[in-house]
């Protein structure tokens, strides 16, 4: 049997930011309830409420984020690729991150209730707020 997970969706719109590998962290990356930043040799990549950005920054959203509650067990597999398996399904699109706690499935806003009802009936998680 599957594990069901317990989800919340964030309120805040978020954006995601690509700056060059050697830019600097710039001030309004970390505005918001939720900021992810990483960088790799290739590029700096910020997550962050849209309304922070500036609309002078290449930038893909808004995106809807649904947080799997945690903390999740290190050992414990397949929790985004059971998330992601259905919300392909769907057609919907994700943009995924994960932090020492728990998971965050980022999806297009325009899909985010389309998101919800296929995460809801395909058993997979049931939202805090039900």
């Amino acid at each position: 049997m599957e594990q069901t997970f317990v989800m919340s969706i964030l309120a805040d719109p978020l954006a995601v930011v690509r700056l060059s590998s050697d830019a600097a962290v710039p001030g309004w990356a970390e505005h918001g309830a939720f900021c992810s930043i990483t960088r790799t040799p290739e590029e700096l990549s910020i997550v962050t409420s849209c309304d922070a950005v500036p609309s002078t920054e290449q930038r893909e959203g808004p995106w809807t984020a649904f947080m799997v509650h945690g903390p999740l067990n290190f050992e414990l597999t397949g929790v985004l690729s059971s998330i992601a398996g259905v919300l392909a399904r769907a057609g919907v699109s994700i943009f995924a991150i994960s932090t020492y706690d728990t998971d965050y499935v980022l999806v297009p806003s325009a899909d985010a209730e389309r998101a919800r009802s296929a995460l809801a009936t395909s058993g997979t998680c049931r939202f805090a707020s039900e």
